[in-house]
């Protein structure tokens, strides 16, 4: 489940109209939340608030050996009018599962940020500003995030740690996303890091006007996508390049919809292929692939989630004066519209060749966000639950 920043921090990307999803980092993002999430270790708790649409905290207090806990602050000179109480928020928007990859959109134009008063520019750039102190580690990270045109984005994070080389690191990230493609360069402290990566997405190109309606008729109607990357560590003096692609059925697809990548990093060796298909309105099932040619190993694991959906409370609605007077019912209680139905949770499963099983119960109670979660091993017969966990959020 998203942390309470991270959800947050989701709004801003949406609120300053920045495709998130539209990354060479975010290829497998789908394959990674059905097979890839955190089990929780012992008890934790999580409290936070969007005081002001440009402010918010968190606290988290956790119990795995010694008491821990973490202090998070969050500025934003963008104002975020978005839902923040744990009781209304959509579980779809905070837990990760089975992404849709959505249509691809136009980025904005220059003269739609601009703003004049008395003939002068007084337009500022939407800016992020997001700190957070682990306890008693007094390990401290730190995020800068800033739109500098409709097409460009700074992302500065760094990380203060005395366990670290240097006492601690900074990575910049520049990205430059058009929607038809996209690129992104970065450089890290930790060893001198210089990389580049980006993506290209096949088909219509979003900055031209379509004439044509989508061809939904299709057997597949979706998007292919590829891209790659190139890092070079200028202190160790040693390099990697990978390369991906992606194809995913698109909203307007009336078939079954689906997720299929394959990436491929030439120097280790090293191939991987997922494919993610939502089997039902509820049902997500996914599966990957690792081999490597130099050692011929191979691993392989399977995982699915399961939405469970409840009726919505229908709301009493008084009779009016009229139909109390005649004795009859209003037109509306004759014919009552269904209520839509509500997420109460999701249950998530993963199981790889090793027998390692991962199991993860996602949901809301009252006005507390849980997640519940296991580690099994059942190679280890003498104790197969390796971990087990509970967190707790509640925002306001």
């Amino acid at each position: 489940m998203l942390e309470f920043m991270d959800y947050v921090q989701h709004a801003f990307y949406n609120a300053s109209h920045w495709n998130f999803e539209n990354s060479y980092s975010q290829l497998t993002a789908t394959a990674r939340a059905l097979l890839e999430f955190e089990t929780p270790r012992g008890l934790c708790l999580n409290v936070s608030s969007l005081s002001s649409p440009n402010f918010a905290t968190s606290y988290a207090i956790g119990s795995v050996g010694l008491v821990d806990g973490s202090l998070s602050y969050l500025y934003t000179s963008l104002p975020l009018h978005t839902t923040s109480k744990s009781g209304d928020i959509d579980l779809h928007k905070v837990i990760r599962g089975y992404r849709q990859i959505q249509e691809l959109r136009k980025p904005d134009e220059s003269w739609m940020w601009e703003q004049w008063q008395g003939g002068r520019r007084v337009d500022k750039r939407d800016t992020l500003l997001y700190g957070r102190l682990y306890l008693p580690q007094s390990t401290l990270e730190a995020l800068y995030l800033r739109r500098m045109s409709p097409t460009q984005q700074l992302k500065l994070s760094a990380v203060s740690d005395s366990r670290l080389r240097n006492g601690g690191t900074i990575l910049a990230l520049h990205q430059y996303d058009v929607g038809k493609y996209s690129a992104e360069t970065l450089y890290s402290t930790d060893g001198g890091l210089i990389g580049v990566r980006g993506l290209y997405n096949f088909g219509p190109d979003p900055r031209k006007e379509v004439t044509e309606a989508p061809r939904t008729e299709d057997k597949f109607y979706g998007r292919f996508s590829a891209g790659a990357e190139m890092y070079y560590g200028s202190l160790n003096k040693s390099g990697g390049v990978s390369f991906g692609g992606r194809f995913a059925t698109l909203p307007a697809h009336k078939g079954v919809p689906l997720t299929a990548t394959l990436t491929l990093n030439p120097l280790m060796g090293n191939l991987s292929t997922t494919y993610a298909v939502r089997a039902g309105k509820n049902l997500a099932l996914c599966s990957k692939f690792d081999f490597n040619v130099y050692s011929y190993e191979s691993d392989v694991m399977l995982g699915c989630e399961l939405w469970r959906m409840k009726a919505r409370v229908p709301k009493k609605k008084e009779r009016s004066m009229a139909a109390k007077l005649e004795w009859r019912l209003d037109p509306e209680e004759k014919n009552p519209v269904p209520e839509p139905e509500i997420v109460a949770g999701v249950l998530k499963a993963r199981v790889d060749q090793n027998w390692k099983i991962g199991l993860l119960w996602e949901g809301r109670i009252k006005e507390l966000l849980f997640t519940l979660g296991s580690s099994i091993d059942m190679k280890r017969k003498d104790q197969p639950f390796r971990a087990i966990g509970l967190e707790l959020q509640y925002s306001s």
